[in-house]
């Protein structure tokens, strides 16, 4: 198939609630592999993992707030509108027929790569994407097994070959590790702590006014 357009990233997940760990992934992959623009996507019910504790409006309205006046994010909607379990190649598939001529690069962190064979239809997820790794440097890649397979077949160097296919290469990509969890931000706001400086302001302020996370006032 004949591209004509720059790669697009995709970064889905709950952002329950979304923070600079995400953001900053977000931002320097955009930069360094000369993205258009990367779509932040969160899930409406995720499929493997625990349910989040903000409704989908909540989580949606919040990533709005956090990549507000940053052109290079786009808070994407496309999973909460669709609603039911959120799977992946569902969206890949959605935005296929949408932009035909446009690579897709799905950017995942270095863990939820390592559990990548257990995602629902994975093997079909590189037939409509390449995947980028964001790598940290406490993890180890597996030297046997099917990762090990995958990287094996897949591994590209050049991040042109993002721009000059459509899908199929899977790159490593080291960032700036921002070791800040989303849990422990609940934890914080549920206690009453200030958790400011670890997310946005804007979405901080979301918080406090909308009262997520058992907060009225901080």
């Amino acid at each position: 198939m004949h591209q004509t357009h720059k790669a697009l990233g995709i970064l889905g997940g709950t952002f329950d609630p979304i923070h600079h760990g995400h953001l900053r992934m977000a931002l320097e992959l955009y930069e360094a592999l000369d993205l258009a623009q990367v779509h932040i996507i969160p899930t409406y019910k995720p499929m493997y993992r625990k349910q989040p504790v903000a409704t989908p409006d909540q989580r949606l309205a919040m990533v709005q707030c956090a990549v507000g006046g940053e052109p290079a994010l786009i808070a994407d909607d496309r999973e909460i509108r669709r609603k039911g379990i959120t799977y992946t190649i569902d969206t890949l598939i959605e935005m296929r027929a949408e932009m035909p001529d446009t690579p897709f690069c799905l950017l995942i962190g270095i863990d939820a790569f390592l559990g990548f064979p257990s995602w629902h239809r994975w093997k079909e997820i590189l037939d409509y994407a390449h995947i980028v790794v964001a790598h940290r440097p406490h993890y180890h890649l597996p030297q046997a097994g099917i990762i090990a397979e995958l990287l094996n077949e897949h591994m590209q160097k050049e991040t042109s070959f993002l721009h000059e296919n459509m899908a199929g290469g899977i790159l490593l990509r080291p960032i700036t590790a921002l070791e800040i969890s989303a849990t422990d931000i609940r934890k914080q706001i549920a206690m009453g702590r200030n958790p400011r400086y670890l997310l946005p302001d804007g979405v901080y302020e979301y918080i406090k006014q909308h009262g997520t996370y058992s907060i009225s006032r901080i």
